[in-house]
């Protein structure tokens, strides 16, 4: 059905509805500019009340907020709380004022497009720096920098570790308590520790005459002093106490620190006159003994042919009794007992037991290959002018020193044959291939079978071979398989 266009304009006239016309838009931008413009309208009313009633602003002195005098002031208190902190929260002054109404919001504010910040949300701004007074430590807390403990408390402090000040024990009667708890605790580190604090506050006089009565802390100190090499005070310390032969044992101690012989040879030559114990006496006497020895032996060294033909690795100066044996073994062996260098006359002066003394100039002559002084060595005599081999070291031994020394079969084989035990002569025989000893050793055993194994042992068509052979057909021998 069509309408009329009066009918039409009347339709859309009374209609809540409104045709599409391309002005809509301006229509919608107009009617915001008009509500815009009704807004600032009332705000500049607001603003005109406000400035009629608006209230003189204070600070907490009493004094309008932006006046000179304000400003004065303001500045100055802001420089010295840069110095110190606050003892009360830092607002930043750049915040808006707040109003004296008691109101949380303001015409002005909401009219002017502000947001309204309450008094939690301005103290949480991130540009606002919170500040608070530090609380003080419990007074307990303070006891080990004020050192407020007795003795046994600072004593038990130690073991467990904590720092502690000593400092504040300044009578003789707290001192030595200290000591006392120490030793007590049974705590070495804690009793060095306060002997250390002693003997920097007290003198040594007072400090040796309490540490006599008090023989841990004693050892305790003179430990220290002897890791610390304060050898100064461990010698008056025991004069302090009558130690005479720990005196003299310490001013025998000094000659370490002489590199040069002849000054060291002078100084133990000056500590014979010592109090030294009978034994020790002895041993200071044979030092200085060996040292004069070496001194000469020393001087010889390029007098013989020997030396050039195996020269030396060391001087013999300052080296052990046994050492300068060995070395008078090896370059000085075959001279007269007489001679300073001669090795009996260092076993005669020095008292070398026969099996030290064998033992030496074995290895000695087993190193130079000179075996006929070897077997020299074992050869004695009994009453009657018979000779035998005799060794004080089981020849066993014997025969691993000739080993070790590269001897030939023909010499090992000499003093394996010379062990007692047959299974041991036996096992040193084959270990060395000393055929004929295990050869023997089965004839005697008479054991048929063992002689027969070993001939698959040797090798074939050797002088081992046939005497196994030989012994197979001897009709003579009776075995026992």
């Amino acid at each position: 059905m069509m309408k009329s266009k009066g009918d039409e304009d009347e339709y859309w006239n009374s209609s809540k509805f409104k045709a599409f016309t391309f002005d809509d838009e301006d229509d919608e931008f107009s009617k915001l500019k008009e509500s815009k413009q009704a807004v600032n309208s009332i705000r500049r009313l607001v603003e005109e009340d406000d400035d009629e009633d608006d209230v003189e602003k204070v600070s907490w002195s009493g004094e309008p907020v932006g006046s000179i005098s304000w400003s004065v002031k303001e500045t100055a208190t802001s420089s010295q709380r840069t110095d110190r902190e606050p003892a009360f929260p830092k607002i930043n002054t750049n915040t808006p004022s707040m109003p004296k109404s008691n109101s949380g919001y303001s015409l002005s504010s909401l009219f002017k497009g502000e947001t309204h910040r309450t008094d939690e949300t301005a103290f949480s701004d991130s540009s606002v720096r919170m500040y608070a007074p530090e609380l003080r430590k419990p007074k307990s807390e303070y006891k080990d920098y004020i050192s407020d403990w007795s003795p046994e408390e600072t004593v038990q402090r130690m073991q467990q570790g904590k720092t502690v000040s000593l400092e504040k024990f300044r009578s003789l009667q707290d001192k030595l308590l200290l000591l006392d708890y120490a030793v007590s605790a049974y705590d070495g580190n804690v009793i060095t520790a306060i002997l250390i604090y002693l003997k920097r506050t007290l003198c040594k006089e007072v400090l040796f005459r309490e540490l006599e009565s008090r023989q841990t802390a004693l050892r305790h100190f003179i430990n220290y002093l002897m890791e610390t090499r304060d050898q100064r005070l461990l010698l008056e310390l025991h004069r302090a106490l009558g130690r005479t032969e720990d005196v003299a044992l310490l001013q025998y101690k000094e000659h370490l620190s002489i590199a040069d012989e002849n000054k060291r040879r002078d100084f133990l030559k000056s500590c014979l006159s010592l109090p030294f114990s009978p034994e020790d006496s002895t041993h200071i006497q044979d030092h200085y003994t060996l040292l004069e020895r070496q001194i000469i032996i020393e001087v010889r060294k390029y007098n013989m042919e020997i030396f050039q033909k195996f020269p030396r690795k060391a001087s013999i100066l300052n080296m052990p009794l046994i050492t300068t044996l060995y070395y008078c073994c090896f370059y000085h062996y075959n001279e007269s007992e007489g001679t300073f260098s001669s090795p009996a006359n260092v076993r005669q002066t020095f008292r070398i037991s026969d099996k030290q003394y064998f033992v030496t100039a074995l290895a000695a002559r087993a190193k130079l290959k000179a075996w006929f002084d070897v077997d020299a060595l074992f050869t004695s005599k009994n009453w009657l002018g018979f000779t035998r081999k005799k060794s004080p070291l089981s020849f066993q031994r014997v025969v691993d020193i000739l080993h070790k020394n590269s001897a030939p079969t023909q010499v090992l084989q000499e003093y394996v044959g010379l062990v007692d035990n047959a299974e041991l002569r036996i096992s040193l025989a084959q270990k060395h291939k000393c055929h004929d000893i295990v050869i023997n050793t089965y004839r005697d055993l008479k054991d048929r079978q063992l002689l027969l194994e070993y001939r698959g042992k040797v090798e074939r068509g050797s002088a081992e071979e046939r005497k196994i052979n030989e012994l197979l057909n001897n009709q003579q021998i009776r075995w026992k398989n």
